[in-house]
């Protein structure tokens, strides 16, 4: 009797180790994830500056919608410094998609800011780097649903609420973004 005791204990052991180490690899896998997203993002911050100088030369009068995309900007990439806040790193991204959205709205209104061969090829580069963060993003939620998934179900809840393996946020597409741009002349 004492040997089958025993031997209960043993396996409910190294299940729990199990779960544990599952919990690890989810939580590393989450870090990493994000570490794809803050790349693309990196590559987004420096072209935006040059996509604004660009249009700046055409629009005179949009000065302020130019300078609000700068600000956007400057507040995404200060809150980016490390993991830190995921969700107020997912809202101010959204916010400058937003602002990003608009000037490529904007530039409807100048045909020959259209023709640009430079706003062109950084309207490319953005629109690749953008692919390259919706790829991350989709990476990135994956992964979190993976680890959502373990911190919440039995009995692996259990392992997750003992050693800290929570939740994280999702990086969901903001529904400004599932809008058609309103172009108007």
């Amino acid at each position: 009797m004492l040997l089958i005791v025993g031997f209960v204990v043993l396996v409910i052991f190294f299940y729990g180790v199990m779960l544990y180490n599952k919990g690890v690899r989810l939580r590393n896998l989450v870090d990493e994830s994000w570490s794809g997203i803050s790349v693309q993002l990196k590559r987004r911050y420096d072209l935006i500056p040059n996509l604004v100088s660009t249009v700046k030369g055409y629009a005179k009068h949009e000065q302020e919608t130019l300078e609000k995309v700068i600000q956007l900007r400057n507040q995404a990439q200060s809150i980016s410094g490390g993991k830190g806040n995921i969700g107020e790193q997912i809202e101010a991204e959204k916010a400058l998609s937003a602002g990003v959205r608009g000037i490529f709205a904007l530039a409807e209104n100048y045909p020959d800011l259209k023709a640009n061969t430079n706003f062109l090829e950084l309207q490319r580069s953005l629109a690749d780097v953008e692919d390259n963060l919706q790829n991350a993003r989709r990476y990135y939620n994956a992964v979190v649903r993976d680890n959502n998934n373990f911190a919440e179900t039995f009995p692996s809840v259990i392992i997750a609420q003992m050693f800290g393996f929570g939740k994280e946020a999702f990086f969901e597409v903001d529904d400004r973004e599932r809008e058609n741009v309103k172009v108007e002349f």
